[in-house]
């Protein structure tokens, strides 16, 4: 039976790294299933001068990922498609990652408002006890928006600030390679192989290239 792993892709800054784990679930032969937000569409328009429209998803999300997604086990659904698969706990998922999360899709997702299908996306896999990834990229940071943070750890989340580390590749990191910390990062949240990044190994400046 068919156990997607399901990506939000919210309005924050940092759509790529929505790209790089999308790309990493697809080459570890993942089955993902990709919500949109509408704030997410212009946000990628705006980083990438490529749009994402729900009608011409496919083609749209192979341009942006630079990829052919033929052989993929992929499937979109539309943000305001409420009655979509992901909306209900018997929908099988094996949890969920939103990244870049925003502020707003913290906060709804905390307070299960359930805006878009992405909220309840993700309210779903919380309340089933699935792992749930949240990536905010945003900074400084407020009271209320530490409250939301405390409020998604307390229901089981996993809290992930896009916070890439240098040890990696030092200095000189390119900003792909920080992406991809990231990234990575998140596949290990969530127990997916990767080769994103060299791990520390215990020695300084060991696993530069």
């Amino acid at each position: 039976m068919r156990e997607p792993w399901v990506v939000g892709v919210s309005g924050a800054s940092g759509t790529p790294y929505a790209a790089a784990v999308l790309r990493a679930l697809l080459d570890a032969g993942a089955a993902v299933d990709l919500i949109v937000s509408r704030a997410a569409r212009l946000t990628i328009l705006d980083e990438t001068g490529r749009p994402f429209r729900d009608g011409h998803w496919s083609d749209d999300l192979a341009a942006w990922l630079g990829r052919d997604l033929t052989g993929d086990d992929l499937r979109y659904w539309a943000a305001g498609d409420l009655a979509a698969g992901p909306s209900s706990g018997s929908y099988r998922a094996r949890g969920m990652t939103v990244v870049p999360a925003s502020t707003a899709a913290c906060a709804g997702i905390a307070i299960g408002l359930s805006k878009d299908l992405l909220q309840r996306a993700a309210e779903v896999n919380l309340k089933e006890r699935r792992p749930v990834v949240v990536v905010p990229r945003e900074t400084p940071v407020t009271r209320s928006h530490l409250e939301h943070l405390i409020a998604l750890h307390d229901a089981g989340a996993v809290v992930l600030p896009a916070n890439p580390g240098f040890y990696g590749a030092g200095a000189s990191a390119s900003a792909q390679q920080l992406v991809d910390f990231v990234a990575g990062k998140v596949l290990d949240a969530m127990g997916v192989p990767h080769t994103l990044f060299h791990r520390w190994s215990g020695k300084l400046g060991a696993d530069r290239p």
